[in-house]
């Protein structure tokens, strides 16, 4: 007979696991084993936390864990280095607990509209969702997004309106608006009879129907999942079957692939193949090792059956979207369709002076070989490689959006790497009917106080935006909605947080492809560019800084074409910024005059992406991100603008 959740977490905790660092582990005693690895086909609930960003989601699952007693206080889901930096979730990530005599396979989702793709593609490993909604700002655009593809995949939804707690919280409101949602996406009339929670995540408790309901915790959840997600659908036939639909690497076991079973069974030593979505053979392996998630650990398994999400080991040339057979056939798992990307940067080679002295990794090919890896993990990416006697530009990145692309562009710097990045272009589609110019165009809801709105109208109608709508949310605050090119909304954000002082809300939602708008001009600031190579002299920057605000500070290298600043007005300008001052034995009293300067200004790689001309580049190397002229000798330059006003 099964032991209670309170037993199991207690003998857990006295056994020794592998931890996500990949610490080496003793097998996990019989009781346990009996538990986490029966053979029933029936007792797993495989359940996705989908949400707008920042509304909650792995504070909830870290807070399921702790209810289960497979967590403690101090274990977060989100271990990646950059997750902790920027306080949001990138990759989806799988992990279980055992509830109720049933096994609850857990994928925690990013909710931010560029790490789409990471949502899309576990849709296929899940039988129902845990829509999270924040009870202050109710459901926003990437709430929509999820929602609909959970629907379109037939999941069972569970709905939690989370930050109750708080004092702007609006619970009622949003459980209507939610519900307008469900109405307004056609859901079906079973998904609308969804179980609802009122959720406190931080603090570990709910209430069931209404906001009246007493308090209760976490385990009450987990006993929602159970009763109202169905188990997995799996094939009638013995043969085994698994999609991938993630993978990952591992310190021992090298690539490690990531899906649910669809049918049959799999074990250790077994002779397995995979095949790509035409049915054409990818590899042939042997199965090294079967990994499962339980909390913040990792289970070995001698043997995985239909139903279960569960890790691979033994591959090296399986990919995302591949069919995991037994020997001798070659059946296909049809994929999810992945919405197509719509931003494009160029990569290649670090050219400048300075290229060589602060990474390791620095040739094409190196680039060229870790973005194709990189594709292969992340089916929201395409990689295009360029012709090979170009390695300026040696790789075409293509994303859903500037973080997509500077998220993956700042591991390979973390990785050593040294590179030089493009301006991000917008990937754009022949209209087959008239052969016109269409360019993906979304909705842009932005709250705003009133005083800043005349500014923003007119920031906007610069990008090509059209206006549509004001909403009057109360005496100080509006609404602005309107429909923009993507290529006019990129760097925005971050222009939005410094012109309000961090004030504006703002929502994107992808429309579909329009006519395209025409020119836009990016960047109305003229540039200040060094015409001298060597440290900068706080002595010359004093001087300099009147033109407008500096990149650079005392000490920094620059060299003749590198952008160390940004102009006032709208043409470039060329300064010294090595320049010394003069040393006299004519002793005067402003001989030892304090050089006062401004702190320079910083960028993130994502901002700095949004930020360059059309005729620069970024440099970016471990150490440093600079920004760069393509063309740094000054004379040519001229001559190129020249050439273009003919």
């Amino acid at each position: 007979m099964l032991r209670t959740l309170r037993q199991i977490s207690s003998i857990f905790h006295r056994v020794s696991v592998r931890q996500f660092s990949g610490a080496v582990e003793v097998a996990p005693k019989d009781e346990i084993l009996k538990i986490l690895h029966s053979e029933s086909r029936d007792i797993f609930r495989n359940v996705a936390i989908i949400a707008h960003v920042d509304h909650g989601k792995t504070t909830l699952v870290d807070a399921l864990l702790r209810a289960s007693g497979c967590a403690n206080e101090y274990d977060s889901m989100d271990s990646n280095a950059l997750e902790k930096e920027k306080g949001i979730t990138i990759l989806s990530k799988v992990t279980g607990v055992t509830f109720g005599g049933s096994k609850i396979n857990i994928v925690d989702t990013p909710g931010h509209q560029d790490f789409g793709g990471e949502v899309e593609r576990i849709m296929s490993m899940v039988d129902g969702v845990c829509l999270l909604v924040c009870a202050t700002e109710g459901p926003m655009a990437q709430t929509r997004f999820v929602l609909q593809k959970a629907l379109q995949s037939n999941l069972k939804p569970i709905v939690i309106i989370n930050k109750v707690d708080r004092p702007t919280a609006r619970p009622v409101e949003v459980e209507h608006e939610i519900f307008n949602l469900f109405c307004d996406l056609d859901a079906p009339s079973e998904s609308l009879d969804y179980p609802l929670y009122f959720c406190s995540g931080k603090e570990g408790w709910v209430r069931k129907g209404s906001m009246e309901a007493e308090k209760q915790g976490l385990e009450d959840v987990l006993e929602t999942i159970v009763e109202t997600i169905p188990s997995p659908q799996i094939g009638t036939e013995s043969n085994f079957k698994m999609l991938v639909s993630q993978q990952e690497s591992h310190p021992y076991y090298g690539k490690i692939v990531i899906g649910k079973i669809h049918q049959g069974e799999i074990k250790l030593n077994d002779k397995v193949l995979a095949v790509d979505q035409q049915g054409k053979l990818v590899e042939t392996a042997k199965v090294l090792k079967i990994l499962r998630r339980y909390g913040m650990q990792q289970l070995e398994m001698a043997r995985a059956v239909a139903g279960d999400i569960v890790q691979v080991a033994g591959f090296t040339n399986a990919i995302v979207t591949n069919t995991l057979n037994e020997m001798g056939k070659n059946e296909v798992i049809p994929s999810i369709p992945i919405d197509p990307p719509m931003i494009s940067v160029s990569i290649g080679v670090n050219t400048g002076p300075l290229a060589g002295k602060e990474g390791t990794k620095l040739n094409a090919q190196q680039i060229k070989d870790r973005l194709m890896r990189e594709g292969q993990s992340d089916v929201a990416l395409q990689v295009m490689v360029k012709d090979k006697s170009d390695d300026s530009a040696c790789v075409q990145l293509l994303g859903r959006g500037d973080l997509h692309l500077a998220i993956l562009l700042e591991n390979m710097r973390r990785e050593g790497f040294e590179m030089q990045v493009s301006p991000p272009q917008i990937v754009t589609k022949k209209c087959p009917q008239t052969g016109k110019t269409l360019e993906p165009i979304e909705k842009v809801s932005i709250e705003i106080d009133q005083q800043y709105m005349t500014g923003l109208i007119d920031k906007m109608s610069q990008r090509k935006a059209i206006y549509e709508d004001c909403i009057n949310i109360d005496k100080s605050r509006v609404k602005l909605i309107f429909s923009a090119p993507t290529r006019g909304l990129v760097g925005l954000r971050a222009e939005l947080i410094n012109d309000t002082r961090g004030t504006a809300i703002m929502q994107q939602q992808f429309l579909g492809y329009q006519e395209y708008r025409g020119t836009l001009k990016k960047n109305l600031k003229g540039a200040i560019i060094s015409m001298a190579a060597g440290a900068c002299q706080g002595y010359a920057l004093e001087d300099i800084q009147k033109f407008g605000p500096l990149f650079v500070k005392p000490g920094s290298k620059v060299y003749v074409g590198q952008v160390i600043g940004e102009h006032k007005l709208e043409q470039d300008i060329e300064v010294n910024p090595i320049r010394e001052k003069k040393l006299t034995n004519v002793r005067t009293v402003l001989a030892d005059e304090k050089i006062s300067l401004f702190p320079p200004k910083t960028f993130t790689l994502e901002d700095v992406i949004a930020y360059i001309r059309d005729d620069e580049l970024v440099e970016v190397t471990p150490k440093d991100l600079r920004i760069r002229k393509k063309e740094l000798d000054s004379t040519l330059r001229k001559t190129q603008r020249k050439n273009q006003q003919k």
